[in-house]
Parts: C-alpha cells; structure tokens; sequence
C-alpha cells in the first residue's frame, strides 16, 4: 500500500513539473478588475503590468495603466497592494515595457544601462523617491518591444540580469512576433537571459492559426523551442478575437489540435492570453486552464 502511495504520489509530481501556467497582460483597461482580484481568480501563473511606453533616449519614463490609475497624480502607489497580493499566492508580477504604442528607443548601451538603473531603483529591489507602483518589488520586466530602435536591448537584459542575485532574482520575459528571428529582440534573445518567452502568435498571418490549419503554427512553435536557449516558452494568443486583428485560435481547437503537439516540447512553458479584459469577457483562460 505505501509502495502504491508513493508511486502515485512520484507519478503526480512528474505531472506537475510537466503542467504548464497561464500569463497575463492586466493595466489596458479600467474595467478588467484590480491586480488583486485578477490573481484571486487562480487562473494565471504569472502577471504583466502594461506599460512603461514611454522611456529611453534622454526621456523621462512614463507608465500608462489606461483607467486603472494616474501616474501623474502618483495614484498608482496603491497597486503595490495587489502586487504583493499575487506573490503572496506564488505568482510572479512583470512590469512590461514597450507595448504597440507608445515612444522608446535605446540609443546606445549607456542609454541601455540608465533605463536598466531606473527600473531597478523604480521598479525592482532599489530605491528611489519616486517609484510609481510604490514600494513592492516586482519580480522582473518583460520585453514587448514593438517600436523604435533594434539595438541595445541585449544589452539591456544584460544590465537587468546583472542585479539578480540568489535572494532575489530578477527575471526576464520577452513578447516577440512569430516571425523568426523577431527584428527587434532577436539579439536579446540569444543572450540565453530569459527566462520565459511568449511568442506572439497572432497579426502574424505566416505563422499563426488559421481556420482549419494548424501547421504553419506548429512550425513556427518547432523553430522557436528548438532555436533559443530560454527557461519556458509559451503559446501567446488573443483571448478573444475581438483583442487581436488575426489569430485566435477556438478553445476547442487549442485543447484538441494545438496543446498535446506543443506539450511534446521539454520547453514548453503554457500559454499567454492578451488581455485580462478580454479574457473577462470570453472565458477563455476557464476553458482551457485544465489543459494547459
């Protein structure tokens, strides 16, 4: 009987260590609920605030959470209430830089190394007079680089590895388009710093779902999994198909035809759903979350 207990109890950690997450951009919309109640739901593994949108080249940083708050009042502060809520349930909270609109460039690695400090000292395990979530400590950035300059944001991670430390790591994610290598973070990603990647798969027609065909996705999967040395990598998607111009994928599709193929990966991290707002309003993540 113990024997039985134990080999069970072996076989459901095997389970676990293979079982993957759920990643989330929250910050987009004012009516998708607070940072607290999106980590409550027990759906997501790991969350990103969007965005810092506005910052490197000389200008002053500037975060843009949409309905949620206003940075300029500094009523922002109080979300460091909801981040320690969600790494209290073992959840990692991002702060995502970039975004599809917004102004940022790294005009060159010094330019990299002052945007790497001011995250640091605003963001992360520094100290500044002016962090504008307050005083939690986010658990790492996440690169969604979509505008502006292609250089320097390898050196950036760099910078940002270069202050993790056992105690407290400070991880790194990345959002690249489907397309590889991506024009922006290809660079960066071949450093090996990071530590989950989702890849885009969706307003990218050559490697994303469509109606019918899996294939071009699977490709796409096969070559990110087997081309960048990073910890996990994940299936990014549209929660519904109202968040993205092309690429969802139906949830039964994604459980039937999509998830038992990419799962094969010893990469493979789970998925990540634009956005918390849409999610809210499709269900998406409660669909699919037992078979992620």
């Amino acid at each position: 009987m113990i024997l039985v207990f134990l080999l069970l109890q072996a076989l459901a950690s095997i389970k676990a260590s293979h079982a993957g997450g759920i990643a989330i951009y929250w910050g987009q919309n004012g009516n998708e609920g607070t940072l607290s109640q999106t980590c409550a739901t027990g759906k997501y593994s790991i969350v990103n605030i969007a965005f810092l949108n506005i910052f490197g080249n000389g200008q002053t940083p500037q975060i843009n959470l949409a309905g949620h708050c206003n940075p300029a009042l500094k009523t922002c502060t109080v979300i460091s209430d909801g981040i320690r809520s969600c790494q209290s349930r073992g959840i990692k909270v991002m702060l995502s830089i970039g975004g599809g609109i917004g102004r940022y460039s790294l005009s060159s690695a010094m330019d990299a190394k002052n945007v790497a400090d001011y995250l640091w000292n605003n963001f992360l395990g520094g100290k500044s007079l002016s962090r504008p979530l307050g005083d939690a400590v986010l658990d790492g950035i996440d690169f969604d680089i979509e505008l502006g300059s292609t250089k320097y944001w390898d050196s950036l991670a760099r910078y940002l590895k270069g202050y993790s430390n056992l105690e407290r790591p400070v991880y790194l994610t990345a959002a690249p388009q489907c397309p590889f290598p991506d024009r922006f973070l290809g660079n960066a990603l071949n450093t090996g710093l990071f530590d989950y990647v989702w890849v885009q798969f969706y307003n990218n027609p050559p490697c994303q779902y469509r109606s019918g065909a899996v294939d071009g996705l699977l490709n796409s999967w096969s070559k990110w999994t087997t081309s960048i040395s990073a910890g996990r990598i994940f299936l990014g998607l549209p929660a519904a198909p109202q968040a993205a111009g092309s690429g969802y994928i139906p949830p039964n599709v994604l459980t039937s035809e999509i998830l038992p193929a990419i799962q094969k990966s010893p990469k493979y991290g789970g998925v990540m759903l634009w956005s918390k707002y849409y999610d809210d309003k499709n269900g998406y993540s409660s669909i699919i979350f037992q078979s992620v």
